[in-house]
């Protein structure tokens, strides 16, 4: 049976179950992606894209912060180093109804690091904390941070436990730690992802360090096996590429890591719930792709597979009727 999840009561007392989640990725994981993966799974927490506090403070803030109801429990990530910025792009998030508010001090793009954005902020602590002060006073959603486990230049155990301590004193309670430092110099973020080792063991002694906090392992994680196992230490485990990648792996998430007794959804099943969805977004004036493009690894491992794909990445933008090709789309993974 699952481990009873720790609690995070956030500013007043509002739990957000943080066991199983998808991590925030540029690109991915926009709001027609999320509606997707909430059709896998309805336990798993998921994240927006990382949205700059400049994004929703000086363009159209309902355009970055729209998404559907059934895409609850949802967090909104944050990207930003201005505390008063901050506390307002966290009181429009408190306003639209998201569940929780992560501030990005993982990302290591030169792009987000010219601006104080992302894993640069690993050598602030206490700006990060006086961050994370003014969103916890400018709202009662839960605040949380997600950071590597050092930078270049800093990457002592004991600078990391110096930069959680002085985010713990702020206020936070849970921190999601990818399990890698990130180098700042010389390496693009891909790199930043593949290149630096992981290091688990770092952060399960940060979790027995600070047992108060909640701490949620991201990084390299590919299987629900490893996902279990590293629950064993851990309060919870965010996926990244792996769960967009490979998709169908959510469709046991609420069985294997939630205890659910509900039937484990088909891809089938899956796409016939996801049509509506997207005849709705055509008939408001968005393309097919903007939901299909997320769609491709749902028949990863299966014979059709391939033509799967090229249905719905090429075929769709030459076809008259684009829901005729998805719908031969469907019949490829009929009954799966």
């Amino acid at each position: 049976m699952p481990q009873k999840q720790a609690e995070n009561p956030g500013n007043s007392g509002n739990t957000v179950v943080r066991r199983f989640s998808v991590a925030p990725m540029m690109d991915w994981t926009d709001r027609h992606c999320r509606f997707f993966l909430r059709l896998l799974s309805k336990q798993t927490l998921l994240y927006t894209e990382m949205v700059t506090t400049g994004a929703l403070l000086h363009n159209d803030a309902h355009r970055f912060l729209r998404h559907d109801a059934s895409e609850h429990p949802l967090a909104l990530q944050l990207g930003g180093s201005v505390p008063a910025d901050l506390a307002a792009c966290a009181r429009l998030a408190e306003d639209a109804g998201y569940d929780e508010v992560n501030l990005n001090v993982g990302c290591p793009s030169d792009r987000v690091q010219n601006n104080m954005i992302g894993a640069c902020l690993m050598a602030h602590p206490a700006l990060v904390a006086d961050c994370v002060k003014a969103m916890r006073d400018a709202v009662s959603t839960p605040v949380t941070v997600k950071h590597r486990i050092g930078i270049n230049g800093r990457d002592s155990y004991a600078e990391l436990c110096d930069f959680v301590g002085q985010v713990r004193e702020a206020g936070c309670r849970s921190f999601t730690v990818h399990a890698r430092i990130a180098i700042l110099e010389g390496l693009s973020p891909k790199e930043n992802r593949e290149v630096p080792p992981l290091r688990y063991e770092v952060a399960a002694q940060l979790k027995a360090d600070f047992p108060d906090l909640e701490i949620v392992l991201n990084g390299g994680i590919k299987t629900l096996e490893e996902c279990q196992a590293h629950l064993e230490t851990f309060d919870g485990v965010m996926l990244g590429r792996e769960a967009y990648h490979n998709p169908y792996l959510l469709a046991e998430v609420d069985q294997r890591l939630f205890g659910s007794d509900a039937p484990v959804v088909s891809r089938s099943e899956v796409l016939a719930q996801l049509r509506p969805y997207i005849v709705a977004h055509m008939e408001s004036g968005g393309a097919m792709h903007h939901v299909t493009r997320h769609i491709l690894g749902l028949a990863q491992g299966f014979k059709g597979a391939r033509r799967f794909r090229q249905l719905l990445s090429a075929d769709i933008h030459k076809a008259a009727q684009p829901l005729a090709v998805f719908d031969q789309a469907v019949e490829l993974l009929q009954g799966r």
